[in-house]
């Protein structure tokens, strides 16, 4: 059996909360997890690309750097990268090779996340990376990553209310979840803008001795942007240019940027030279991706209040006119809030259900959109909404946007590259 056909077997066995079987899991590994510098990255929104930015400044800088990440966007390999590039489905086989027996001789067997937290965690110590970027898949003090007890630097991008049903329904909740990644004595970067938030966060960082760094969120102005990239100036590292269009990228990049000096502060050698170029040269996919400019597609992963609050700035940055709206959530999400949210911008939206077991049908969905008065269209399918999205924008010649869970961004990938043959 391959790591690929073992995890859709881990994958029935469903997401169960706690630290006990990927602990049990790392130990008979010989705790991998210890064994590598570790920045360890919470957040409702915004780890990604907070990861992928700091990652290309570090490997700009000559260090060897792992990343993981989810969900995986167009293949399981996605989730892992050595200084930024998709690891082989060899290289993974190979680390499951030693993982399966371990797994199957457990008595409590890990869930899909925890075997593949472990295997990032064990692939990064083989490879002998100097640093790995490891993001939290939900939450913080239950999930599989926080096996870590040495990080470097812990990071909470912001607090948002998201995953209410499994990390609490206020921002205070969610912060005491995601803040359970703060170790003893060790650093903490918070960028989000809650103070309610940002009170418990400090309350933890003083009960653990840890020091609480906080971005300044003003560091960062916005010299110009187009569909191109942002030009940005930054109070330490004057002028600098991003690829990440997204209007919320400026927030991401003060945090990267505050993340350097603390990294700089423990005599990490990270030059200025490699700082624009890292920045430059960063690729995040499904974050206000241009997919296409001609026609113009762009997808966002948005896919909670937060973010799609975040996506229809961005739209109104850059797009004027109406779009065609192409849109698949999870259930559990607020995703009565949305039509409220895009309403002004959407000509017609086209609702799809994504390939989860959590998603949203298509027809409550185009239901809520309806609702507010706006022309929606239940499609079921990813392939069909994309078709009849994609032939709607381009009779009306306005641009396509795509919102949603990133779990429908590979099967997206795909309509799209059978449509462009």
């Amino acid at each position: 059996m391959n790591g690929f056909e073992y995890i859709k077997i881990a994958a029935e066995r469903g997401s169960k909360l706690g630290l006990e079987r990927i602990t049990e899991l790392c130990d008979r590994l010989g705790n991998p997890q210890n064994k590598t510098h570790i920045i360890h990255i919470a957040g409702t929104n915004g780890k990604g690309s907070f990861g992928a930015m700091l990652s290309a400044v570090l490997v700009e800088s000559g260090y060897k750097v792992g990343g993981f990440s989810s969900p995986a966007l167009t293949d399981l390999t996605d989730s892992f990268c050595i200084n930024g590039k998709s690891i082989s489905a060899d290289d993974f086989n190979e680390v499951m090779a030693d993982i399966i027996p371990i797994c199957e001789d457990m008595a409590d067997k890990p869930t899909e996340f925890e075997v593949l937290t472990a295997a990032a965690y064990e692939l990064f110590c083989r490879e002998n990376c100097d640093i790995a970027l490891i993001e939290c898949g939900m939450g913080g003090d239950t999930d599989s990553t926080n096996v870590a007890e040495y990080p470097v630097l812990s990071v909470i991008t912001n607090i948002a209310l998201d995953h209410t049903a499994f990390l609490g329904g206020t921002i205070s909740e969610i912060a005491r979840c995601k803040a359970g990644i703060i170790k003893s004595s060790r650093p903490v970067l918070y960028g989000g803008n809650d103070d309610e938030a940002l009170e418990i966060i400090r309350s933890i960082s003083q009960k653990n001795g840890s020091q609480l760094i906080i971005t300044d969120k003003d560091r960062v102005t916005v010299v110009e942007s187009d569909i191109n990239g942002i030009i940005y100036e930054d109070k330490a590292f004057g002028r600098l240019k991003s690829p990440l269009i997204g209007s919320y990228q400026k927030y991401n990049l003060a945090n990267v940027l505050t993340a350097v000096e603390i990294l700089r502060s423990m005599e990490m050698n990270i030059p200025d030279n490699a700082v624009k170029s890292g920045i430059e040269k960063a690729v995040w996919q499904g974050r206000f991706e241009v997919v296409s400019r001609n026609p113009l597609i762009i997808y966002d992963g948005a896919h909670n209040p937060d973010g799609i609050i975040q996506a229809a700035e961005s739209i109104s940055r850059y797009i004027s006119g109406k779009i065609a709206l192409l849109i698949g959530v999870m259930a559990d999400k607020e995703y009565g809030l949305y039509p409220e949210i895009l309403g002004k911008f959407i000509d017609k939206a086209f609702t799809v259900i994504p390939d989860n077991p959590r998603s949203l049908d298509s027809d409550t969905l185009a239901a809520a959109f309806e609702a507010k008065g706006i022309d929606a269209v239940s499609c079921g399918s990813v392939e069909n909404g994309f078709a009849q999205a994609l032939e709607y924008a381009k009779s009306r010649n306005i641009p396509l946007i795509v919102l949603g869970s990133l779990y429908m961004y590979g099967e997206f990938r795909k309509c799209y590259a059978f449509s462009a043959d």
